[in-house]
C-alpha cells in the first residue's frame, strides 16, 4: 500500500493532499510555509521514505494562529449552534465516503493492521465529530433563582462561549481518531484549532484538511502545521501567545514542558500522558475472557496504546495456567503485512521507537526476568526486513522494583506476578506513578465493585478492556495527566463559562 517513491514523477502544482510531499494547510489552503524545512516520513513496515514533509518554522505557526484567531471573528463566529453541528456531521460523513483513503493514510503512517485501522481508527475518528455535534447541543448549563431583601429575587444562568483558539498536539498511535477527539469537541464550542500531528504520522491529519474544504468549514476554522516539539513547530505553537489553550497526548515528560509554557498568559491546559496500567485476575474470573480481553490489552496496536496493559497481576491457584494460556496466544499472532488479512500485529512506529523497545527487552534479561516467549527481533523477509518489528513478550519473575515493571515501555510486552490475597492485589496496581487505567478479571460481582473502588486511576474497567462510552469521563490521575476529556468533560474545557445574574 506504499505510494511510489520517486517524487519527481509527482505532478505539480499540489494543491491538496499528497502522501508524497506533506503540506501544511493553514487559512484553508495546502502551503510549504516560509521556513524551506523539510524532513522525511518513514514506513515503519519497510522503514523506507514515504515522501517528505514540510517543517513549520515560528512564522508558519504565527500564520495560522493568525488564521485561526481571524475565523473566530469571521463567519465561524457568526454561526448559529444548528448550523455549526451540522457541519461537524457533514465532516463525519465525508470522511466516510473517503474512507478507503484515509485508511490507507493510516496505515502508510503507522503501519498497523488494515483490519484494526479499518474497525477502529477510521470510524471512530469520524464518530468523534457527531458525537460532540449532539453533546453540545444537549447538555444544559446551570440555572438558580436567588432570593433577594426585597422579595423580587433575581435569575442566575450559565453561558457556554468558546474558548478561543485551542493548540492540539496529538500522538502517532492513533493519529486520526486521538486527533478528532480534541478537534470534534473543540469545534463543536465555536473554537478554532491548529492541530501538531506527530512527526511520525502526519497523513491522515494533512487529509483531514480537504475534508474541512470540500464540506464548506470555513478557512481557518482548521490548520495544520507539521514539525518536531523542541524548537520547531511543538514548541512555536505551545509558546504562541494567541493560543488560549492546549490540549496534549503523548509522554508525560513532554507534558511536563507544554505546561511551563502554558504558564505563561496562564492558558488552560488538558493532558493525557503516560502509563504502566495493571490487568488484575482473580482465580474466580471466566479464564477465556481474562486470556482473551489481556492479550488485546497487551498486544493491540503493538502494545502502543496508552490504555494498554504492561503489568498483569493473577491470583497463585491460576497463574500458571494463565501464563501458558497467554504465552499460547502470543506466539499464534501473525506479524505481516498490514493489508493482509490474517495479519493481527503490525511493526512499532519507526525503527527509533523500535530500539527503545528492545533496551527494555535487554533489561529484562539483565534485571533477571524469565523470558516466556520473545524478548527480541522476528525473522522478517524480503522488503520487511528494514521494518520496525519486534517480538511479543511476555516476562515473568522480576522484582516489583525493576524499571521493566516500574517504567512506560509503549511495546507488546508484559510483566506478570502472581498474588494471594485481594490487598495485595491492589497495593500492587496501585504501585506506580502513574494512573491512568486498570482491568480487573472476576465473576464476583461484590469484589469487582470493591475493588474496582479502591483502584487509583482514571479508568476501571472490569471483565472488559478498551470499552468506551463517549459520554463517560476519560483521563489518567497522578503523572498520567490532568483534567478529564469526554462528554459534558470535554464541554468544561472547550468553552468559556459566564453566569449571568440578573435582578428581576
Amino acid at each position: 500500500m506504499e505510494p511510489a517513491l520517486d517524487l519527481e514523477t509527482r505532478p505539480e502544482p499540489v494543491t491538496g493532499y499528497d502522501a508524497r510531499e506533506v503540506r501544511h494547510f493553514i487559512d484553508g489552503r495546502f502551503t510549504k510555509g516560509k521556513s524551506g524545512l523539510t524532513f522525511e516520513n518513514m514506513s515503519p513496515v519497510t522503514g523506507r521514505k514515504i515522501g517528505i514533509v514540510h517543517e513549520a518554522g515560528a512564522a508558519d505557526v504565527d500564520d495560522a494562529v493568525s488564521a485561526a484567531r481571524r475565523a473566530l471573528k469571521g463567519e465561524w463566529g457568526r454561526l448559529q449552534l444548528a448550523e455549526r453541528t451540522a457541519l461537524l456531521y457533514e465532516v463525519a460523513d465525508e470522511i466516510n465516503r473517503r474512507f478507503d483513503d484515509f485508511l490507507e493514510a493510516e496505515i502508510l503512517d503507522t503501519g498497523k493492521p488494515k483490519s484494526l485501522a479499518a474497525h477502529v481508527d477510521i470510524p471512530r475518528g469520524a464518530a468523534n465529530f457527531k458525537v460532540f455535534a449532539d453533546t453540545v447541543k444537549n447538555v444544559p448549563t446551570e440555572t438558580f433563582n436567588l432570593d433577594t431583601p426585597d422579595g423580587r429575587g433575581a435569575l442566575n444562568y450559565g453561558l457556554r462561549k468558546p474558548k478561543g483558539v485551542i493548540a492540539v498536539i496529538s500522538p502517532w498511535n492513533l493519529p486520526l481518531l486521538l486527533m478528532t477527539w480534541k478537534v470534534g469537541p473543540a469545534l463543536a464550542c465555536g473554537n478554532t484549532v491548529i492541530v501538531k500531528p506527530s512527526e511520525e504520522t502526519p497523513l491522515t491529519t494533512t487529509l483531514l484538511g480537504e475534508v474541512m474544504n470540500k464540506v464548506g468549514v470555513p478557512n481557518g476554522v482548521f490548520n495544520v502545521v507539521h514539525g518536531f516539539g523542541p524548537d520547531s513547530a511543538g514548541a512555536f505553537l505551545t509558546a504562541h501567545e494567541g493560543v488560549d489553550a492546549i490540549t496534549f497526548t503523548g509522554e508525560t515528560r513532554t507534558g511536563e514542558i507544554i505546561m511551563k509554557s502554558a504558564a505563561v498568559g496562564l492558558r488552560h491546559v488538558s493532558m493525557e500522558c503516560g502509563g504502566k496500567n495493571a490487568a488484575i485476575v482473580f482465580a474466580d474470573c471466566d479464564m477465556d475472557k481474562a486470556v482473551e480481553g489481556t492479550m488485546r490489552s497487551v498486544f493491540a496496536n503493538c502494545g502502543q496504546v496508552c490504555l494498554g496493559t504492561e503489568r498483569v497481576y493473577v491470583e497463585r491457584p491460576v497463574f500458571d495456567e494463565f501464563v501458558a494460556r497467554l504465552k499460547e496466544g502470543a506466539e499464534n499472532l501473525k506479524l505481516g503485512r498490514p493489508e493482509d488479512s490474517d495479519t493481527n500485529l503490525g511493526p512499532l512506529i519507526s525503527n527509533e521507537h523500535k530500539q527503545k523497545v528492545l533496551s527494555y527487552y535487554r533489561l529484562a534479561r539483565e534485571e533477571g526476568a524469565t523470558v516466556v516467549t520473545g524478548g527480541g527481533t522476528p525473522d522478517m523477509q524480503g522488503s520487511l526486513s528494514g521494518g520496525a518489528w519486534v517480538q511479543p513478550t511476555i516476562w515473568t519473575g522480576l522484582d516489583e522494583n525493576a524499571r521493566v515493571v516500574k517504567e512506560e515501555i509503549f511495546g507488546p510486552c508484559c510483566h506478570v506476578q502472581p498474588f494471594d490475597t485481594e490487598d495485595e492485589a491492589v497495593r500492587l496496581a496501585n504501585d506506580t506513578q502513574y494512573g491512568l487505567a486498570t482491568a480487573i478479571w472476576t465473576e464476583n460481582l461484590t469484589r469487582a465493585h470493591r475493588v474496582g473502588a479502591q483502584i487509583d486511576v482514571g479508568i476501571v474497567w472490569v471483565n472488559s478492556w478498551f470499552l468506551r462510552d463517549l459520554r463517560t469521563a476519560f483521563g489518567g490521575t497522578k503523572h498520567s495527566g490532568i483534567g478529564r476529556e469526554g462528554g459534558v468533560h470535554s464541554l468544561e474545557f472547550y468553552t468559556e463559562l459566564t453566569n449571568v445574574c440578573v435582578k428581576l
